[in-house]
């Protein structure tokens, strides 16, 4: 499918008829990863799509390519550019740069003073949050509503989490504050400061999870997994 047949816009109530596929194919994707995100309802990305408070991507045919939505959180004063998912057919194309610039744009226009924050584990999505001025940070500067972090429960990384008391994971923080930002040349030195170092974790990472894996038999092996990553 050529680039230019591919429309990414505000989604509308007309959009609903894809929540279906959006949400099974970021449960697919969550799965492939072997990471977890907070699950959503359909009825709740058709909720969104209502609200005027997500990104999509169709093509001239009506076929889904990709989709990200919005939420706050703290009274509005954080928000989140959530669930970012590209149709298998289509990644590798530049399509999630678009929905990622797309979506960030319609946060500030919904939320001009709220910071904008992301987690995740991919180097591409933290490049793209750094070409639109994110930078690295703590997990102590993201929103401290226990709702956002709620959903973090259905990740398989949830014991990591709450065993470094919500501090670090394996997810890199990402924020934008409107307020006080690098430019996004500034931040392309942090990214490539922060790309190399999550090489080498997960280089690290790799390697001792192989030695848990052939390890002697009889061993308790899920404490042994989470111990592993504890200690990387």
């Amino acid at each position: 499918m050529e680039q230019s047949q591919i429309i990414v816009r505000v989604a509308t109530s007309a959009d609903t008829k894809y929540a279906n596929i959006i949400t099974d194919e970021m449960a697919a994707s969550a799965q492939a990863r072997g990471t977890g995100i907070a699950k959503r309802s359909p009825d709740y990305i058709a909720q969104k799509m209502e609200d005027g408070k997500a990104v999509i991507a169709v093509t001239s045919e009506d076929i889904w390519v990709g989709f990200c939505y919005i939420e706050a959180w703290g009274h509005d004063q954080f928000v989140a550019n959530s669930g970012l998912i590209v149709a298998p057919a289509f990644r590798k194309s530049g399509i999630a740069k678009q929905i990622k610039h797309r979506v960030f744009e319609l946060s500030r226009e919904k939320y001009p003073h709220a910071k904008i924050f992301g987690l995740t584990t991919g180097l591409a999505v933290m490049k793209i949050n750094s070409d639109l001025g994110y930078e690295p940070v703590t997990y102590s500067e993201l929103t401290d509503d226990e709702e956002f972090w709620a959903g973090c429960k259905s990740c398989v990384n949830y014991e990591i989490l709450m065993s470094k008391d919500r501090k670090n994971c394996m997810c890199t923080a990402m924020l934008y504050d409107p307020a006080d930002h690098y430019e996004p040349e500034e931040t392309i030195e942090e990214f490539k400061k922060h790309s190399k170092l999550y090489e080498r974790f997960m280089r690290s990472k790799t390697s001792r999870l192989l030695k848990y894996l052939t390890g002697k038999p009889g061993v308790d092996k899920k404490k042994n997994f989470f111990a592993v990553l504890l200690n990387l």
